[in-house]
């Protein structure tokens, strides 16, 4: 049996002998070596600062249902209020409609290449 050790993260365990994503932070763990000599595993740890962005617009019947990221993730339009929310995406803002919808705008800046409304459509 290979050596297994458990690690506290974020107060939950974690076993060593797999990967796991944390929100914004990458844990790695990998054998240090390949031999049969079964070293301690090397932690390293990634931060991932790099906030996506929106690619394009998801639509089914002309109504925008999600979004997809500079990631290749497809994700909903509640899913990515709650990331602007949390300055996970960048070049948009949450604004609330008059029914109190939340929902995504563009950043207002000069460039309209750049706005939601400019971006490729998925249609589902």
């Amino acid at each position: 049996m290979e050596n297994e050790s458990t690690i506290p993260l974020g107060g939950m365990p974690f076993n060593s002998t797999s990967n796991a994503l944390v929100p914004n932070i990458n844990v790695l763990l990998s054998d240090s070596t390949s031999n049969s000599n079964n070293e301690n595993l090397e932690s390293k740890i990634q931060i991932n600062t790099d906030k996506n962005s929106i690619v394009a617009i998801m639509k089914r019947s002309g109504e925008i249902t999600g979004y997809e990221l500079s990631s290749g993730e497809q994700i909903t339009k509640e899913r990515g209020v709650e990331l602007a929310k949390a300055g996970n995406i960048s070049g948009v803002s949450v604004a609330t409609s008059r029914h109190g919808e939340e929902y995504l705008r563009s950043l207002r800046d000069d460039d309209e290449s750049n706005n939601l409304s400019s971006l490729p459509i998925i249609e589902e």
